[in-house]
């Protein structure tokens, strides 16, 4: 009996199992995952769950009992150690003692791990990160009415658990590198919309400043600011879980590179999720993408290459955020340098638009912010390509389905 082996008991990692076993797929599926919890999904974590409106149950990928039902072997607690790519086996570790497993196919959904910064103070218990559903519980315990928040990093987390932080009726204040918040994600234009945003909540931004030091209720900032703190949230961004992957001597740059299929450089091994680092054939390129969608798809895609079925995973890379009373969806991936124009359509001062990355004229990504129903239709004229009539696309009488 065929026996395929995940790493890592994660969105990806559960979709893909359960894709095997929808696919047909009769053989032996063994799911490893390093935390103790069954898989769960991430957004909660710094929206619905954090703030106290989704209950604990809810973030989890699969009821309690479907691994059993549907013969899935998950092990959580659980870390791999090492790949065997000649024996194909995987090294297993757990307090009760290591194990080797075999596998036919094999696939890597390690994920990433949060970037931490190095200063003194930075293992003080105040000092938090989000990543895990414990490290959300955590937050939630310290969001309290009063609480003094530093948060370092205005990119998506920084800005979520700021406004989970000031909705919690925490005062905060935001310290970011860049000269705006989202500087690297969606360029500065838009970056100035969700900085008005937090502004008009309370919150202080310092923009060119890092965290020097933290002391028990205080941060030093890097230009010498003193700021009352009793915690200091840091979401300056992720790292893929690679190393495993790198010490089995498979290709391994910014993440696990793949092919659009999912391969990895063995034919007998895939990867999925955030450390997966995969050609996208509509981009043409390596991406690397952490947000949900990727892994609610990616494993699924990861899952038929492994049973040898013909797989082209080419998304519009898709990510959402909920912020205060934005609530936002947002295709593509409209870094600085990647566009040459941001159009708009409908109103920016009311939150209720939809702007549009261009390059050379054709849309590259757009965001529709409290316009709800187009991301399909973003979507398609991003996969299009095609050029776009700039007074047709900023013309909300104009269905995009009619561009």
């Amino acid at each position: 009996m065929p026996s395929f082996v995940i790493i890592g008991a994660s969105l990806a990692g559960a979709k893909a199992a359960e894709t095997l076993r929808d696919e047909g797929f009769d053989g032996e599926i063994v799911l490893l995952g390093s935390e103790h919890e069954r898989p769960y999904e991430r957004p909660p974590l710094s929206k619905g769950y954090l703030l106290g409106n989704d209950e604990r149950d809810s973030v989890y990928v699969h009821p309690a009992d479907w691994y059993a039902k549907h013969d899935v072997d998950l092990r959580p607690g659980v870390t791999v150690t090492a790949i065997d790519r000649a024996a194909a086996t995987v090294t297993a570790s757990r307090p009760a003692g290591t194990e080797s497993l075999s596998y036919d196919k094999l696939l890597l959904a390690t994920g990433a791990s949060p970037r931490h910064l190095d200063f003194p103070g930075a293992d003080s218990g105040e000092v938090l990160y989000l990543r895990t559903l414990a490290d959300s519980d955590r937050l939630r315990s310290a969001f309290q009415p009063g609480t003094r928040v530093v948060v370092a990093g205005a990119g998506w987390i920084g800005l979520e658990t700021t406004a989970a932080a000031r909705t919690a009726g925490c005062r905060v204040t935001v310290l970011e590198p860049q000269h705006t918040v989202l500087h690297d994600q969606v360029g500065p234009e838009i970056g100035g919309v969700f900085a008005d945003l937090h502004r008009a909540h309370g919150v202080e931004f310092r923009f060119g400043e890092t965290t020097a030091e933290f002391r028990p209720g205080l941060v030093i900032t890097s230009a010498g600011a003193e700021l009352q703190a009793d915690v200091l949230v840091v979401g300056i961004g992720a790292a893929p879980n690679d190393a495993l992957a790198a010490h089995a001597g498979l290709e391994v740059s910014g993440g696990v590179l793949t092919d659009a299929a999912l391969r990895t450089s063995d034919v007998n091994i895939f990867a999925a999720g955030d450390v997966a680092n995969s050609f996208n054939p509509l981009l043409g390129r390596q991406i690397r993408v952490e947000h949900w969608a990727n892994a609610l798809n990616g494993g699924p895609a990861a899952a038929k290459s492994m049973l040898g079925q013909p797989v082209v995973y080419d998304p519009v890379p898709y990510f959402y955020s909920d912020q205060y009373e934005l609530g936002m969806e947002c295709a593509g991936l409209p870094s600085p340098g990647s566009y040459d124009q941001v159009l708009y359509r409908g109103d920016r001062s009311a939150l209720e638009f939809i702007a549009f990355w261009l390059s050379r004229g054709s849309v590259v990504a757009g965001m529709n912010v409290n316009v709800w129903d187009v991301n399909d239709d973003i979507q398609s004229l991003i996969r299009s390509a095609r050029p776009v009539d700039p007074s047709r696309l900023t013309n909300p009488e104009i269905p995009l389905t009619d561009l």
